[in-house]
């Protein structure tokens, strides 16, 4: 399992070298110049690549291994097939991509069965964020886990909803009162010049592929537009939500990036920050640091008594023994935490 773990990096190079090589072979001018209508064993290797090799890939690259997982991606494999290889050559295995189509469907539906019978509990879940005097990203999180289905594609669509919600209606509201993350920092505007950067970049690379690469061009402009969403959108996150006390309880959000809820009874000692090795427990710690032009040190260090649960993009959880903070009045934040350990 730790050669598992170490070699991430290796499993996703591969994984996109796997799939990026038989986009470009079957998209390309150069790629299809290469194939002949007898060159049945190319589309073979095509086969076993996105159905074979591409599911162990990616589940070593996730470092969880399911039937479920291998089953899905199998069959968007065979999707992608049916999308790129042109139907002459991939109509001697005609059945196997239509099979692996109807086990995608099937599962869709499935899952978008467990989605509707989630929606009934949307009212209560609408009525639980109105009656919290939590913030709004905490409130959602606190109804979700009391009324929603537990399914991971639920945890994902959720997810997204509440992305394009900050990314498109949250500009109107006031930020709660707290202390915040940002102010001090280049936050603003670095996460401007990504935006500029990207929508410049969207524009170009799109003009410029249309007409050499059209499925890719389409495919890299909605990966930009939905990059866009989630900046804006994280960027509205953290300037809404500073950290905010409850009780016991401290409420800290990095944009959408990760949250949590940190009982300040099982904090067992608060570190300065530059006193702690942040390399030697790199990936036992969870950062709240803003993104900026420099690297930032954090103000202080939560060492937990037990493992502290974070939850990151999509709803995905880990836990950690260590959380960095970096706040905008640090001595008021170790006050605060001080007075309810």
């Amino acid at each position: 399992m730790t050669l598992i773990q170490k070699g991430r990096p290796v499993w996703l190079f591969l994984l996109i070298a796997v799939v990026g090589s038989n986009l470009l072979l079957y998209t390309t001018p150069f790629g299809l110049s290469l194939i002949t209508p007898e060159a049945q064993g190319v589309v073979l290797g095509s086969l076993l690549d996105l159905l074979l090799v591409t599911p162990i890939l990616f589940m070593l690259y996730r470092q969880k291994f399911s039937l479920k997982t291998a089953i899905v991606v199998a069959a968007f494999g065979c999707v992608l097939l049916r999308l790129i290889v042109p139907a002459p050559i991939l109509a001697p295995y005609a059945s196997i991509t239509w099979a692996g189509i109807g086990i995608e469907v099937a599962i869709i539906l499935f899952e978008l069965y467990i989605i509707v019978a989630c929606i009934r509990y949307v009212p209560k879940l609408r009525a639980h964020m109105k009656a919290s005097t939590l913030p709004a990203i905490f409130a959602f999180s606190e109804g979700f886990e009391r009324y929603m289905n537990k399914q991971p594609l639920v945890h994902i669509i959720a997810s997204e909803l509440v992305m394009f919600y900050y990314a498109l209606f949250s500009w109107k509201k006031q930020p709660y009162e707290g202390i915040t993350l940002y102010k001090n920092t280049s936050y603003i505007a670095f996460q401007l010049m990504i935006i500029h950067a990207l929508i410049i970049e969207s524009i170009g690379l799109h003009y410029w592929l249309h007409s050499k690469m059209p499925l890719v061009s389409w495919v890299l402009l909605a990966v930009n537009i939905y990059g866009l969403f989630f900046l804006l959108a994280d960027m509205q996150v953290l300037r809404l939500h500073p950290m905010h006390f409850k009780h016991n309880q401290l409420y800290v959000s990095l944009g959408l990036m990760q949250r949590a809820v940190i009982d300040c009874r099982q904090i067992e000692e608060i570190i300065v920050g530059s006193e702690h090795d942040h390399k030697m427990y790199k990936k036992q710690t969870a950062h709240f640091i803003v993104r900026e032009f420099e690297e930032a040190v954090p103000d202080i260090v939560l060492k937990m008594k037990s493992p502290q649960k974070v939850t990151l993009m999509m709803g995905f959880e880990r836990h950690y023994d260590y959380i960095a903070i970096k706040s905008d009045d640090a001595a008021a934040l170790k006050e605060a935490i001080t007075a309810r350990m």
